[in-house]
């Protein structure tokens, strides 16, 4: 009997919190290495439970007991792993069924560093390693307990194995391919380990605008089969693969091939391991950590940048606003100066606050330049982009409009993210949308502020986050919160994609009798009489201190 969903969640999520009291018994919490070991140990615990739950259905069907399958390197087991390829897959010796039965051993906590290293070099698992812009590889594992020092180290590798030996992830038909499921538990998992520090492509977009983005861009026209979908700031993963969700499957098979590329370590991780949870293992070549802007890693032929940059079908991501990228400014200006990659311009180094370098302008423009002829995108950006009347922000704008390709803007709450304080909106474009209305929505006034930690944020209820995506689908003009306008109109608004400078002005006119006029009016004449007695009163005090005035 398949566990509940609750059962489930509670036990996987005190697994995490038992991780997290270890690594503090062993003073690694707020350590840099205490992140990198939750999440192994949680993706090890996995892919494990996994493995066996796979491997015992391939055990009933041919009637070999698992432990002779895996002992032996015989004709079954090249079979189980050729009909489970899309998975990670275990020698005996690097299963926890096998090293829970060694912690004991003196040199255990050797045996489960060297079982994470050969995950990681088997052949077979070489499409889980990440890879870098420059070709090089990112092991999947790297040993664990050497954060340990001396002989703490078997006694942090026997704990953790007293932690991951206890309860199973189950793997039966009921949680197969459960989205919802595994995003939450995702969220929990790295919920203490990706907070907003300013650097480029940490940030968390919340599960709702992530679901926000997705419907409306698969609900703007047919879906497309095996759509290519790209984010070029991928991040955790939240916005790409609730796209790839919501485009969902045919014949068993994702109809989404994802590609992303983002240039921290650690958000790269935490993709690689969201996928992996999410059944998305057959994108995983795909994943690249490097440089978007300066070395962009996705070309029509691959590995090949002579073929030109990849086009893809949907495009969604959610880019830092501002960062200090001066190191690299003229670089990518000087490689792209032959290409309309960055038609409208590049952020100028200002002499201070480097920090504050519009770095999501590169970003508009690099996704822009990866479309697809009919191509779809969604980009967060910082409200004020909506208005700015000059700049690269005006030039980017007007391409939308000039060349039609705009779908519609919807403006989001403040405090939607618990990490900025920034107003967003969301641009939604699609390069089809040759002659048709576009929808601004001001949702603004949306929301329930709650307290984080220290932080304030404005969360979605279930039925605010639909309206939303129903009138953006249905293109619903609704007063004060949504209205469509063509091309025409917002050229002529100065190209302003804000709704409220659409929304109509509206005077309300209220009828007097002959008796309410005359008394408003003599309230107003009462009003005035006493306000210009009281200034001639401050008129004559002030020349009687101007005359007490003498000179000494």
């Amino acid at each position: 009997m398949a566990a509940s969903f609750e059962t489930m969640e509670r036990d996987i999520k005190l697994i995490i919190d038992e991780l997290k009291g270890l690594c503090s018994q062993n003073g690694l919490s707020n350590q840099a290495s205490e992140e990198r070991i939750i999440t192994s140990i949680f993706l090890y615990k996995f892919l494990n439970d996994k493995f066996m739950y796979n491997l015992n259905r391939f055990s009933e069907n041919v009637e070999i007991p698992v432990q002779d399958i895996l002992k032996n390197e015989n004709d079954e087991l090249d079979a189980f792993y050729d009909e489970n390829s899309g998975d990670v897959s275990f020698s005996y010796e690097d299963t926890i069924e096998y090293l829970v039965n060694r912690v004991n051993q003196p040199d255990f906590a050797d045996q489960f560093d060297s079982a994470l290293v050969r995950i990681s070099n088997s052949v077979r698992n070489d499409a889980f390693n990440i890879e870098t812009s420059d070709g090089a590889k990112k092991a999947m594992f790297e040993p664990i307990t050497t954060e340990v020092t001396g002989s703490a180290r078997n006694n942090f590798a026997k704990a953790i194995f007293g932690i991951i030996s206890q309860r199973k992830f189950d793997f039966s038909a009921a949680f197969a391919g459960n989205f919802d499921f595994y995003s939450a538990i995702f969220e929990y998992l790295i919920k203490d380990y990706n907070v907003a520090s300013g650097t480029y492509a940490e940030y968390f977009t919340p599960q709702a605008v992530s679901s926000i983005i997705a419907k409306i861009l698969v609900g703007m026209s047919d879906v497309i089969k095996a759509a290519e979908i790209y984010d070029p700031s991928g991040g955790s993963g939240s916005l790409v693969l609730h796209l790839a969700h919501e485009l969902g499957q045919e014949s068993g098979m994702n109809r989404a091939i994802v590609y992303t590329q983002d240039i921290s370590n650690k958000s790269t991780r935490f993709l690689r391991l969201n996928m992996m949870l999410n059944g998305m293992t057959e994108s995983l070549a795909n994943i690249i950590q490097g440089d978007t802007l300066l070395n962009p890693a996705h070309f029509n032929v691959e590995h090949d940048p002579a073929s030109g940059l990849k086009k893809f079908d949907y495009i969604t991501s959610n880019p830092p606003f501002k960062m200090d990228f001066s190191t690299t400014r003229n670089q990518i200006e000087n490689k792209w100066s032959d290409t309309d990659r960055f038609f409208a311009g590049i952020p100028k180094i200002p002499n201070k606050k480097k920090e504050s370098m519009a770095i999501y302008l590169l970003f508009i423009q690099h996704i822009l330049y990866s479309l697809k002829p009919t191509g779809k995108a969604a980009v967060v950006v910082p409200t004020g982009f909506l208005t700015a009347q000059s700049g690269i922000e005006k030039v980017i704008r007007m391409k939308l409009i000039d060349e039609k390709m705009l779908k519609g803007v919807v403006s989001m709450p403040s405090n939607i993210f618990a990490n900025t304080g920034t107003n967003v909106s969301v641009i939604f474009i699609d390069k089809a949308n040759t002659d048709g209305n576009v929808l601004l929505m001001d949702a603004s006034g949306l929301g329930t502020k709650v307290k984080e930690g220290k932080n304030q944020r404005t969360v979605l209820s279930d039925d605010e986050v639909q309206r939303i995506i129903d009138t953006f689908i249905n293109h619903v003009a609704v007063e004060d919160f949504s209205i469509s306008v063509t091309y025409e109109q917002i050229a002529e608004k100065n190209y302003s994609f804000s709704a409220g400078q659409y929304f109509e002005i509206k005077i309300e006119y209220i009828e007097l009798t002959n008796e309410e006029f005359v008394q408003r009016m003599n309230a107003y004449r009462e009003r005035l009489d006493r306000l210009f007695s009281e200034g001639r009163k401050l008129e004559n005090e002030i020349v009687e201190q101007i005359g007490r005035v003498k000179y000494e």
